[in-house]
């Protein structure tokens, strides 16, 4: 009895012992794999909120989640490139991502501007389904496939305002002549009814709009425009955002870069930006209410809304500017024939769900 009692003891000894040395030498195994590195670049200030923010708590996401096998960097705009130079650095591979919005790149792919936002198109949730189950991302790296690069939704700020202007907006008449800095299709409409769209990176518009440069922006909401100090050099506050009614953020991945990362690391960075396209819509959904809070009773900004009449006017101009541009350039007439297609289904059921109860409850 005494001797299996033993024997028992040592095996148990030597099971634990082998255990505990295959635990160091796995643990010793994990920590001589090199971290695998990436540079991020951003098309907005560093840490900047919101904007700035999203990248950098994906980065750290990735590397939690990763257990440090994936190590993502994040530089600001300016620090490596222009705040524009974000698209072509990927592609390059002279930076493994990059966090922007897709409708800079109209020069390159008039196709691009429908995954930001479009004039009186799509709001966030409705763009968020189109993403994932209404064929948008299939398009989506369809249009960036040319340029090695795999786009992935990287947030969105929900519908925009419509901009800071330093004389109030009663009539069409008061657009003509207009410098207003003012993105994408958008940018595209005012030129039409006789205003001049002006497109500048956000840590410039406060000097050009208190210098004289430009006589209005847009930039984001009351979140980002009051960290920006917008307040300060333009009186009124106009709502709401026609030409960004759900504006979508993106992450650019270098093809070849993500191609290289074993499965799991690539199913990480997936997740992680799905993650992060969710959070930063709940944060500016807090944060936008405070903010204007703040900017109406502490800074005295006086919030206007566009008259209808103006409104129906851009809306119809909206219509054709996007139609002719979509006709100049086969992938994005088709871009905007799915657009089309699935915006009006998306918007016969809100009219009976979503925009009924938002009427009801007013």
């Amino acid at each position: 009895m005494k001797f299996r009692i033993g024997t028992a003891l040592l095996a148990v000894a030597m099971l634990l012992g082998c255990n505990q040395q295959d635990g160091q030498q796995a643990g010793k195994a994990q920590a001589e794999i090199k971290p695998i590195e990436w540079k991020l670049a951003t098309s907005w200030p560093k840490n900047f909120p919101g904007l700035g923010m999203a990248p950098e708590r994906f980065a750290t996401m990735v590397e939690e989640m990763s257990a440090g096998r994936l190590k993502i960097k994040v530089y600001g705009a300016g620090e490596l490139m222009p705040a524009f130079e974000v698209f072509d650095a990927v592609s390059q591979g002279t930076v493994q991502m990059g966090h922007s919005a897709a409708y800079y790149w109209k020069g390159k792919a008039p196709a691009a501007q429908f995954f930001t936002s479009i004039p009186f198109g799509l709001n966030a949730q409705e763009m968020n389904g189109w993403f994932t189950y209404g064929g948008g991302q299939q398009l989506w790296e369809e249009v960036y496939a040319p340029f090695g690069i795999l786009p992935l939704p990287g947030g969105n700020t929900g519908v925009q305002m419509g901009g800071w202007f330093n004389r109030e907006i009663n009539s069409m008449e008061d657009l003509k002549g207009l410098k207003m800095r003012l993105p994408g299709l958008g940018g595209e409409v005012l030129k039409r009814v006789g205003g001049v769209p002006v497109t500048l990176p956000g840590r410039e518009l406060y000097t050009a709009l208190q210098t004289g440069a430009i006589d209005a922006t847009e930039w984001v909401g009351p979140f980002n425009d009051l960290a920006f100090g917008l307040h300060k050099a333009a009186r009124y506050y106009y709502y709401p955002g026609w030409h960004e009614p759900g504006s979508s953020l993106e992450f650019l991945i270098n093809q070849q870069a993500f191609a290289a990362l074993p499965n799991d690391l690539q199913a990480i960075v997936k997740g992680a930006a799905k993650a992060i396209n969710q959070d930063m819509l709940d944060e500016y959904t807090v944060r936008h209410v405070a903010a204007l809070d703040s900017l109406i009773n502490e800074h005295g900004v006086q919030l206007r809304q566009f008259p209808e009449d103006v409104m129906a006017q851009l809306r119809k101009v909206s219509a054709e500017v996007i139609a002719e541009q979509s006709a100049q350039d086969p992938m994005m007439e088709k871009v905007y024939k799915a657009y089309k297609e699935y915006e009006q289904g998306v918007r016969r059921y809100h009219a009976i769900s979503e925009d009924a109860y938002t009427r009801l409850r007013q």
